[in-house]
């Protein structure tokens, strides 16, 4: 039987598999070429504006003009805040392939302390918007600007830019009423303008800087710039010129302030000096103060420990929030609120044995003379400080008058226009008590309140305004340390003034004044010593400001003190007394008696503002409190 014969191959079925693949690969490769036509269509037809703008913005770039910083003169036009050239390293995230590796190799160049290496860090990662340049340091010197340029291939994105830098050339005479700029951090940044603020990296931090932030800063401007795909500029497309910011003249008279920093002589205490007439702060002295240039350029940890631990508080701006017990300044204030309310008259007299006793209470409150004063009118009370006069005054009046008398003179509230920062201190009240402590106001906390001790608490700024007020006879003209923004006069009348003071009988100014001219001038004065050859008609009233209480039978040694434990110097004048030019507060910090520390200083810048010619020898001023210092004197 024949085999049938098998074929290997079907070439009729070979072919009909390779056409059907070949008609498989056809279509999928039309259809790739129909979506790639597709995609080519979508990007340069539809989104053909979209992609065109994107590449002109890679080759095309709009750079922020920071404007310059408006300066700042003293009321003689003497320069108190500058802008100086200077070289700042900055650094465009975009630009920069590793961020860390470029981070440590500046950290290296630069030899930058191992505890500041976090804050550089933390600075490369501030910035508004993109391609906007970090400010990472400032005020380069030429041995890091060499570095930075022999390593300038290995440090893309990384420039030297030169600008302008806030210098302060009297630092520590007006850092407390300057205040300075500082660089802008992240909290500052989420509230600032974006546009306004590119490109600038310093921002006001405190006093008139922070305050007067908008006039200083000025409007940015802004250029358009063609560059390479380096990021390099090859030519300028357009210029918005930016807007500087407005110069500042203040009230401040340099040579008053820098007197009153020289009076101080490095003691803790401050001195602020008023025009009553137009408010004109000319001098706000707080003691001690620091370099302000230090936080311009981002001040090293070490330093800002050191002044963060110093025991002293040079941070701290006593003229407007250091909190000081008034003391007996506040007695003339007592006298008028006494002859507003009807509770004395201007010839009332009292005996006085040394004390005051409460009705059925045995408890006695001395007067600063133990043996008393005899028979005291109001004058006299002032003149001699009479405690007694003042207690017995203050039980008549009750805590809720003198509370409403003493708030009309600013007491208890920030009282100025444009000092930023300001603290109200304390002014209490029955109802603040009863907050503060859940617990009802004492007849005894009242005498106390009466010579200014107990809860009362004021700044020297507040003392200065109410000097001022009491000098216009009850008008008032709020504080303000700027003369003109720009070519603009700051106007005497600013709103929410409070309401001027009026007495029933105007002559009670006049009773009140001849008890604190009597202070300085008087046989019996407080502050005698002051009023000898005294060219002009001055009001004062001296006060001391108990750091601790006594008990009732101690008696103050201040040689068996700390220094810090001793009581704090108070006094406040005006002068002349006829056309009041000048109102002055005085605090000094566990010097004693205000009749003699602080009183020879307000003497010294009276004289200094009143008598051109006979400007007061601080050399001689010195030799004078040394031989003060350590006598027992009254308030």
């Amino acid at each position: 039987m024949r085999r049938r014969r098998e074929t290997l191959k079907n070439p009729e079925q070979e072919l009909r598999v390779f056409r059907m693949r070949s008609l498989l690969a056809v279509l999928v490769v039309v259809c790739l070429t129909g979506l790639l036509g597709g995609r080519l269509f979508y990007l340069q037809v539809v989104q053909h504006e979209v992609y065109s703008t994107r590449s002109e913005k890679n080759r095309v770039r709009v750079e922020p003009l920071p404007p310059t910083r408006g300066l700042i003169y003293d009321r003689n036009g003497v320069l108190l805040a500058e802008n100086r050239p200077t070289y700042n390293l900055t650094l465009v995230r975009e630009r920069v392939e590793d961020l860390d590796a470029t981070l440590s190799l500046l950290v290296n160049l630069l030899e930058i302390p191992e505890e500041e290496v976090e804050a550089f860090r933390v600075r490369s990662r501030q910035r508004q918007r993109p391609f906007q340049p970090a400010l990472l340091m400032s005020d380069l010197d030429e041995e890091q600007i060499a570095r930075l340029a022999v390593n300038r291939h290995r440090l893309p994105g990384v420039e030297v830019q030169a600008q302008l830098l806030r210098y302060y050339p009297d630092a520590e005479t007006m850092v407390h009423a300057l205040g300075y700029v500082g660089r802008i951090n992240a909290e500052e940044l989420a509230g600032l303008d974006s546009g306004n603020y590119a490109g600038t990296h310093f921002i006001g931090k405190t006093g008139v800087e922070r305050f007067y932030e908008d006039a200083l800063h000025g409007q940015a401007g802004l250029r358009k710039v063609e560059t390479n795909a380096r990021g390099r500029v090859l030519r300028e497309l357009g210029h918005t010129d930016p807007v500087p910011g407005q110069d500042l003249t203040l009230t401040l008279d340099s040579e008053l302030q820098k007197l009153a920093v020289e009076l101080l002589d490095g003691r803790r205490g401050s001195i602020v000096a008023i025009a009553p007439g137009s408010g004109e702060i000319l001098a706000l002295a707080s003691v001690p103060g620091f370099d302000s240039n230090q936080f311009v350029t981002g001040i090293d940890v070490a330093s800002y420990r050191a002044l963060q631990e110093d025991l002293d508080l040079p941070l701290y701006n006593r003229a407007i929030r250091g909190h000081y017990p008034p003391g007996s300044t506040i007695k003339p204030f007592l006298a008028l609120a006494g002859l507003a309310e009807g509770k004395i008259t201007p010839d009332t007299t009292i005996r006085d044995p040394g004390y005051f006793q409460l009705p059925n209470d045995s408890r006695r409150y001395r007067n600063w003379l133990r043996w008393g004063h005899g028979r005291v009118d109001l004058e006299r009370a002032i003149a001699v400080s009479n405690n007694t006069y003042f207690y017995s005054l203050a039980h008549d009046l009750g805590i809720d008058r003198i509370h409403e008398n003493m708030s009309a003179f600013g007491f208890g509230q920030r009282v100025a226009h444009d000092v930023q920062g300001e603290s109200d201190a304390l002014m209490p009240s029955r109802d603040w008590k009863r907050g503060r402590f859940n617990q009802p106001w004492y007849p005894g906390e009242t005498l106390s309140v009466g010579i200014g001790q107990g809860y009362w608490q004021l700044t020297p700024l507040q003392l200065a305004t109410a000097t001022a007020v009491l000098a216009n006879r009850g008008q008032w003209v709020k504080p303000r340390l700027a003369q003109r923004i720009g070519e603009e006069e700051v106007p005497v009348d600013l709103p929410d003034t409070p309401a001027d003071i009026t007495l029933g009988n105007e002559g009670w100014w006049d009773r009140v004044f001849s008890g604190m001219e009597k202070v300085v001038s008087g046989n019996e004065g407080t502050a005698r010593r002051i009023g000898k050859d005294l060219d002009y008609r001055m009001a004062g009233k001296s006060g001391t400001a108990q750091v601790f209480s006594l008990g009732q039978d101690q008696k103050y040694n201040a040689d068996e003190l700390k220094e810090r434990l001793r009581d704090h110097a108070l006094f406040m004048a005006f002068a002349p007394v006829e056309d009041p030019q000048i109102a002055v507060a005085v605090i000094v910090e566990n010097a004693g008696g205000g009749s003699t520390h602080a009183a020879h200083l307000a003497k010294a810048m009276t004289d200094a503002w009143l008598l051109e010619d006979e400007a007061p020898d601080t050399e001689e001023v010195r030799e004078v409190l040394e031989r003060e210092d350590g006598r027992v004197a009254g308030n």
